[in-house]
């Protein structure tokens, strides 16, 4: 109680992060058609290209903080409690647990990899979402949701139709983009057997007269066996 992550120190920056917030703005007023993007990339660039000498200017001026940076965090840690620190270490690994899911979300859109076939309730949610009744998002969609509910199955099946016809969408493109990341080497990105193909349907059950005559069978089988 009383603690947060939020009052933990901040991380001194490192030399490479030093050259950035000294030259950005000076590399922004040479580039100022460019992207924030392309920004960063001349950054690093002019980054890599920079003499060892100037770049031992930028990491030894991070020193002295790094040295504080120590000293705050021993003073940090010693007023916590054991379960103050427990809660904390679990924060953290939520915050970059979190961190990860974007990049790798990020590093998915990068390398396009298809989006995801759509149900036949969320076609329905965008083509009405627009025009139905509600003071918020939130209102919206409960409303939409209800109407689903709802209605009968023969006004659902233009939309389910849509979803079925996405799927084979989905899988066809995904096909082909997991064929490309085999290419690249990405194996990781590629789902198992199990997760491309559906799983089979339960055999259906015997009818009750052929089950009688097969336990009629297998009885008949028994008693000759003990004779």
């Amino acid at each position: 109680r009383g603690i947060s992550s939020a009052q933990r120190p901040k991380r001194p920056l490192t030399g490479y992060l030093r050259f950035v917030v000294d030259n950005r703005a000076a590399f922004r007023e040479k580039n100022p058609e460019v992207s924030n993007l392309e920004l960063v990339k001349k950054l690093a660039g002019a980054w890599k290209e920079l003499p060892a000498s100037q770049k031992q200017v930028y990491d030894e001026a991070g020193k002295t903080e790094w040295k504080r940076y120590g000293e705050q965090m021993a003073a940090y840690k010693a007023q916590l409690s054991p379960a103050q620190a427990a809660a904390l270490k679990e924060e953290r690994r939520r915050l970059q647990a979190k961190r990860r899911s974007i990049r790798a979300k990020r590093e998915l859109n990068l390398l396009g990899k298809p989006k995801r076939a759509r149900t036949a309730f969320n076609i329905f949610l965008s083509e009405n979402f627009q025009e139905s009744e509600g003071v918020s998002p939130v209102a919206k969609m409960k409303k939409l949701y209800d109407t689903w509910q709802k209605m009968p199955t023969s006004q659902k099946q233009p939309y389910l139709q849509l979803a079925e016809d996405d799927k084979v969408r989905y899988e066809n493109e995904m096909k082909s983009w997991e064929a490309k990341m085999l290419q690249l080497g990405r194996e990781d990105l590629v789902r198992s057997k199990k997760q491309r193909h559906k799983k089979k349907p339960a055999p259906t059950a015997k009818p009750a007269a052929t089950a009688k005559a097969s336990s009629a069978g297998n009885k008949a089988k028994l008693k000759k066996s003990e004779e």
